[in-house]
């Protein structure tokens, strides 16, 4: 087989050409400290470094929301924090202004501290996130949730509940809606409520109340009479239809029972007294601090004017009551969504751990190895050279 000088010399200098890539692929594996540069080192191993690079990105961005879930469920709890120690204030003022010592003046005076707390209690409902979002408008973020309207109060959110995704399967909610939190609030004892009538002229105030069994949920009238003094009162129980549930002779702080509920009155109801009973309805937190306030301006010094205001602070406590443990419910449901969060993150830090061990032993380069192959492979190309440099001098015309 005949070969050229050009042929000799072309395959010499493919041949250094060749260790030279040899040497620059193994140099660049060790600055970069990866085995495989390119699909073509290992198109097995290209394809699982892809998928668990794509998981480790995944599972970032689950840490990343799992951040975001932490200090907005921490934000929430804290406003709820407050929310109560608001409610427990006013309470405290109910109580204080329910004494029998306090006078028409002292209780207005209270009722504008109680008036402040509505103020107080709109800002923390009104409550912004870091990024300027309100925290209970539900999916209505961008805009303030509550405002005084008229006489009342409005909620212009919604009842969504916004969720952040924490794993390939798990999501938790980071927020409450207003309306959950604010505004349906069962009033009463939550089962009923038992409001005297306007025209009562007497002293009677309600007292403790309770569901015993199940409820009959109906409205009912409690009428006492007492047609000549001196002579008994009696009380007689009607319901919606005007049937007879209940009568018996009135014992000031006597339990009066019927269709599943209980309750005492105590003080002296006139002739023609009367008490209305029925379902509890749902009632927001800043009507119940209003109806506070309408009561304690409109207080006066007469035995029934005194005798209203003790009811309406009755109603108001049981309100109050019924508006506290709400808030401790959504507290709890927050502190249990939290510790949920902290699980899944640990969860998610084990599963990167995870996966970047098994990319290292996917990806990594074994630097004893790679650097004993670049000592061969630079000694190849220095003897590819030698004999490159050999070879041009194999010519005829170097003797001729």
């Amino acid at each position: 087989m005949r070969m050229s000088s050009v042929q000799i010399f072309q395959q010499g200098i493919s041949s250094i050409l060749a260790r030279q890539a040899e040497v620059s692929h193994t140099e660049q594996q060790l600055a970069t400290g990866r085995r495989v540069l390119t699909p073509a080192d290992d198109p097995v191993a290209a394809v699982q470094i892809l998928d668990i690079t794509e998981d480790l990105a995944q599972v970032d961005q689950f840490q990343r929301n799992g951040n975001l879930a932490q200090g907005q469920l921490a934000q929430e709890d804290t406003v709820l924090a407050d929310v109560g120690n608001v409610l427990q204030r006013v309470r405290e003022l109910v109580v204080q202004a329910n004494n029998a010592s306090q006078s028409p003046e002292t209780r207005r005076s209270i009722a504008t501290e109680v008036n402040a707390r509505i103020d107080e209690l709109l800002a923390l409902a009104n409550t912004r996130d870091a990024s300027g979002e309100y925290i209970f408008a539900g999916f209505q973020a961008k805009s303030a949730p509550f405002a005084r309207q008229g006489g009342g109060f409005a909620y212009n959110g919604d009842d969504g509940q916004r969720f952040l995704q924490l794993g390939a399967s798990t999501q938790v909610a980071v927020r409450d809606s207003g309306a959950d939190v604010f505004m349906s609030i069962p009033a009463g004892n939550g089962v009923f409520v038992i409001e005297p009538a306007a025209g009562n002229t007497g002293t009677a105030v309600v007292g403790s109340n309770s569901a015993r069994g199940g409820f009959v949920r109906d409205n009912y009238s409690i009428s006492f009479s007492q047609p000549t003094p001196g002579d008994p009162v009696t009380y007689q129980v009607t319901d919606s239809a005007a049937a007879v549930v209940a009568s018996g002779n009135y014992v000031a702080g006597g339990a009066i029972e019927f269709a599943g509920a209980s309750f005492s009155i105590n003080g002296a109801p006139a002739d023609g007294d009367s008490f209305n009973l029925a379902p509890a309805p749902r009632q927001d937190m800043f009507t119940t601090l209003k109806n506070i306030v309408d009561s304690l301006n409109g207080a006066g010094p007469a035995p029934a004017a005194v005798a209203a205001v003790n009811n309406a602070m009755g109603r108001a406590l049981s309100d109050i009551d019924q508006a506290l443990g709400n808030v401790l419910q959504v507290r709890a449901d927050v502190g249990v969504r939290l510790n949920h969060v902290d699980n899944q993150v640990d969860i998610n830090e084990s599963f990167s751990l995870q996966l970047q061990e098994t990319l290292s032993g996917v990806q990594d380069l074994d630097y004893a190895e790679a650097i004993s192959r670049f000592n061969l492979q630079l000694t190849a190309l220095q003897a590819a050279q030698q004999a490159y440099v050999k070879m041009q001098g194999l010519s005829l015309f170097n003797y001729m």
